[in-house]
């Protein structure tokens, strides 16, 4: 009778120190995302009582410019191991393309003869193939350099200035009227980022799904709410523009090249560069025409568990520890908030997990209370109206609420079907996330040990086919 007793005593301390340990984590976490949901909806709400009472919203096809006098962009495509993708990118982008103005600079790695072959078969005036000066893969950032060296190349021989500087990766399809609204807001602001899109993939419900749960929550609140506080805003890599003269000036900072070619997120430290050099960056949700959908960059996600882990362990190592060792904790308040929330990306995927393991830990010490006479001898778990019990309480009240935000921002961009499914697939994210967090430690460790150089881990890509037909 006393081992059992004893037993149960030590699992019942177990569980109710798993369960405060879980809450307390969860509670912060859900604290911090309270409060941008809240910054969200206010200026939300203000903004139509003010801002847009009696005025009609902008739309891209309204927008001004792009005529003759309108000084050319250059669109960057970095592409390594892309030759399956990156033909049908191309003559999509620039059949569809309604902005004239514009040249595409694609990297192309002296190795990869097969994406090269694709590239040059175009035969296009408007494509300009850079070959990078070494066999790849090397890092994203060192392929934009090079292609940022033969823009400049470029410029002095035929005597033009490129007026922003566009990304895109070899899987994306751009909308339309993309370079009409960023020829339109540059040089006002220095850095313009539009909405990226994730597409539905029936056959990867699951695992690519997540991801139109994440990106429809936070391309549409939590970049708008980074603007509005006056933090940076980090770009994502694909449909950010960027002032010529700005990067210019960061690339000077580096040395010749705007892209550090050891970062493994390059684009999301640009993003806080020229936060740090004074520059007013904007996130941007605006229609293509009048009622119809905003101008957007759609691209297919990986859709195996494997892909997916590895994908965001490169995102969670160049953010959250990567980042830390190079950005540190610049800028004002605003700025440090938002590192912090972007760093707590790492501890909240293993925070999340721990909280399943309590709850599946005080659910069998329920189920033991009820069938074991000893655990009937023991107190309950969490008493009625304890400390825990209230926090418990609050943190389950807030997780709802979480869940409620993640099914709402779905179902405004995806509709009802995908917003039912956000809901399981919070809880694939977090597994995913949790995975990808244990990844990203491990080769942050091992790359400590073994002072290796950072190298472009890239996952297949494909394109649409109902738009390369188009």
């Amino acid at each position: 009778m006393e081992d059992p007793y004893v037993w149960l005593a030590g699992y019942w301390l177990l569980t109710r120190e798993l369960l405060l340990l879980a809450a307390a984590g969860v509670l912060v976490s859900s604290l911090d995302d309270l409060l941008f949901d809240l910054v969200y909806f206010s200026r939300r709400i203000w903004r139509r009582l003010t801002v847009y009472r009696g005025r009609r919203r902008t739309d891209a096809r309204s927008l001004p410019g792009g005529g003759s006098a309108s000084a050319p962009i250059a669109v960057f495509v970095p592409a390594w191991d892309e030759a399956d993708v990156i033909g049908p990118m191309l003559t999509a982008f620039t059949r569809r393309m309604l902005f004239p103005h514009y040249r595409v600079f694609v990297g192309v790695y002296p190795n990869d003869a097969a994406t090269l072959r694709v590239v040059a078969a175009l035969s296009d005036p408007r494509i300009a193939v850079v070959i990078v000066e070494r066999d790849g893969p090397t890092t994203k950032a060192h392929c934009l350099n090079a292609i940022w060296r033969a823009m400049c190349r470029h410029e002095d021989a035929y005597g033009v200035r490129f007026k922003a500087i566009v990304l895109h990766d070899a899987e994306d399809v751009v909308h339309p009227r993309e370079l009409g609204v960023i020829d339109y807001l540059i040089p006002a602001k220095a850095m313009v980022q539009l909405p990226v899109v994730p597409f539905a993939a029936p056959n990867s419900r699951w695992i690519a799904g997540h991801y139109l749960d994440e990106f429809a929550e936070s391309h549409t609140k939590d970049m708008v709410v980074r603007e509005a506080i006056g933090a940076a805003i980090p770009a994502a890599g694909v449909a950010c523009g960027f002032e010529r003269a700005m990067m210019g000036w960061i690339a000077d900072d580096l040395g010749g090249a705007p892209f550090d070619p050891l970062s493994l997120t390059e684009d999301y430290e640009l993003g806080h560069r020229i936060h740090a050099r004074g520059g007013k960056a904007i996130f941007v949700r605006m229609p293509g025409r009048a009622g119809a959908a905003h101008v957007t960059t759609q691209e297919h996600f990986p859709e195996t568990l494997e892909a997916a882990v590895r994908q965001k362990s490169r995102w969670l190592l160049g953010i959250a520890l990567h980042g830390w060792d190079r950005i540190g904790w610049q800028g004002g308040l605003a700025a440090r908030y938002m590192l912090m929330r972007d760093r707590k990306a790492l501890l909240n995927a293993i925070v999340v997990i721990l909280a399943y393991v309590a709850a599946i830990a005080y659910a069998a010490a329920i189920l033991f209370r009820a069938t074991m006479p000893d655990a009937r001898l023991l107190p309950a778990v969490v008493e009625p109206g304890s400390a825990l019990d209230l926090l418990l309480r609050l943190t389950t009240a807030l997780l709802v609420w979480r869940l409620a935000m993640r099914i709402l921002f779905t179902g405004r961009q995806h509709g009802i079907a995908e917003a039912l499914r956000a809901l399981p697939r919070a809880f694939v994210g977090n597994i995913i996330n949790f995975l990808a967090a244990l990844r990203a430690c491990t080769l942050y460790v091992r790359g400590a040990i073994r002072k290796t150089a950072p190298v472009w881990e890239k996952t297949a890509h494909r394109f649409p086919e109902s738009v390369a037909r188009d």
